[in-house]
């Protein structure tokens, strides 16, 4: 079984998150938006279908031979595997 570990997907859950956290803190959602942006390395959040891609990918023919792997998807966030 191989695992995807996606990050900060630009997604209407995520928007909702970043809402809440903005009224929160009498905030823009903007503010947060920047905020979640630069703990990225990326500097952006993943597009749904780069996510998917991934996916796609781990169950293909071409990755058959993939086995027990955990692989973020998520603008190099995650600092080590």
């Amino acid at each position: 079984m191989n695992n995807i570990l996606p990050g900060f997907t630009n997604t209407g859950r995520l928007q909702s998150l970043i809402n809440s956290i903005a009224e929160k803190e009498n905030v823009s959602p903007d503010v947060i938006t920047e905020r979640f942006e630069q703990s990225v390395p990326a500097k952006r959040f993943a597009n749904p279908k780069e996510t998917a891609s991934a996916v796609t990918f781990l169950a293909s023919e071409q990755a058959s031979y993939i086995n027990g792997i955990n692989l973020p998807v998520d603008g190099g966030r995650t600092k080590s595997l």
